[in-house]
């Protein structure tokens, strides 16, 4: 991965670049799933966890877990959730849009003063084309999308996924930028595009290509 892709996955459409990861331990919880499914999303917390050297908690002392997962089958079940307009701002407007323009998946991010991740809420509408994915496929997609602020046009048209065999891997050089970027020599977040070169320069240093 040269430093140019590199920049490509942090630079969002209106061209601005912006980096963070997480400021602090992640305490996950998941909405609206089976127990074998809640067994395969804690399974892919605890691969990228262990990939990017991150610690995970039973709960975060601000508020009590702050990356939260959805699942549910229409985006207007969203409003009847008791204080999800407390953590997601304009819910109408935004349930609105999503519905308008048939959205499966939204990631919302909060952040900490110093610009790090503090906060992520994952909601996966599962219709025919994310029923049809399975569950490791997909939970394994949504941790890695969900640890660092990707581009929102970085997955667009190649997957930070890969197939081996019959099983579903990250990319290595997914998987080898995740963890340069929890490198703690690293700042939690930038918004300057030399970034991109320090996150290249940690990549070799790991040896990865």
């Amino acid at each position: 991965m040269e430093p140019e892709q590199i920049e490509a996955l942090f630079t969002r459409e209106d061209g601005q670049f912006v980096f963070a990861r997480w400021g602090r331990p992640i305490a996950p919880v998941v909405f609206g799933v089976q127990e074998e499914t809640l067994e395969v999303v804690k399974g892919a917390l605890e691969a990228v966890a262990a990939l990017a050297g991150h610690k995970m908690a039973e709960t975060d002392m601000e508020l009590g877990s702050n990356l939260m997962v959805f699942f549910f089958e229409q985006w207007a079940e969203l409003l009847d959730v008791p204080g999800m307009d407390r953590l997601v701002p304009e819910l109408d407007g935004l349930v609105a849009k999503l519905t308008m323009i048939d959205a499966n998946q939204y990631r919302f991010f909060r952040f900490d003063e110093t610009g790090a991740i503090k906060a992520c809420f994952v909601f996966l509408r599962m219709d025919a084309h994310l029923s049809a994915v399975s569950a490791q496929t997909l939970a394994l997609s949504q941790i890695v999308q969900s640890y660092l602020l990707w581009s929102d046009t970085a997955f667009r048209d190649q997957s930070p996924l890969a197939v081996a065999g019959e099983t579903t891997i990250l990319r290595p050089d997914v998987a080898g930028l995740i963890r340069a970027a929890y490198d703690p020599v690293l700042p939690p977040a930038a918004m300057d595009s030399s970034h991109a070169l320090r996150l290249y320069a940690r990549m070799q240093a790991g040896g990865v290509q």
